[in-house]
């Protein structure tokens, strides 16, 4: 496995809203991220870090306003954390090593799917395209985005 950490580089990099939301746990408007209608085959990774999070094929519409995945690419790069803040008990998801915030999974996704929906802040991520994959390190994931 690569080894992830958090970028003081990438840190720099980072628009002031990819900032907000990843480092001080913010939440983007609903309906604006950039990744919310993106429809190629690929992954997504933490914008930090580099970590794979999400695979295209795990992506649907939920009709909630932020881009929502069935379940991570690789668990071991998602951590599940309770979030009591805004007065009502959610599941928080932070990539593992880049310490990112990236937004919460709900137990209403589809059903014959697992029932988890991970809905996720596009300011918290990168699209790689699928055809970019192996290039950029993330070869050993190519078969999860694959049409079936």
């Amino acid at each position: 496995m690569p080894t992830y950490t958090k970028d003081p580089d990438a840190l720099t990099r980072l628009s002031r809203e990819q900032f907000r939301v990843t480092q001080e746990n913010g939440t983007e408007r609903p309906g604006t991220g950039e990744l919310l209608h993106e429809k190629r085959q690929g992954i997504f990774v933490d914008i930090v870090s580099g970590e794979p999070l999400f695979a295209s094929s795990d992506k649907y519409d939920s009709g909630c306003g932020w881009p929502s995945f069935t379940k991570p690419i690789e668990p071991a790069y998602v951590t599940e954390l309770r979030d009591a803040s805004l007065g009502m008990v959610r599941v928080e998801v932070r990539s593992t090593h880049g310490d990112s915030h990236l937004g919460h999974v709900f137990p209403d996704g589809p059903v014959d799917r697992g029932g988890l929906r991970y809905c996720i802040n596009s300011a918290s991520m990168r699209f790689v395209p699928r055809d970019q994959m192996e290039a950029e390190g993330y070869g050993d994931y190519i078969d999860q985005v694959e049409d079936i």
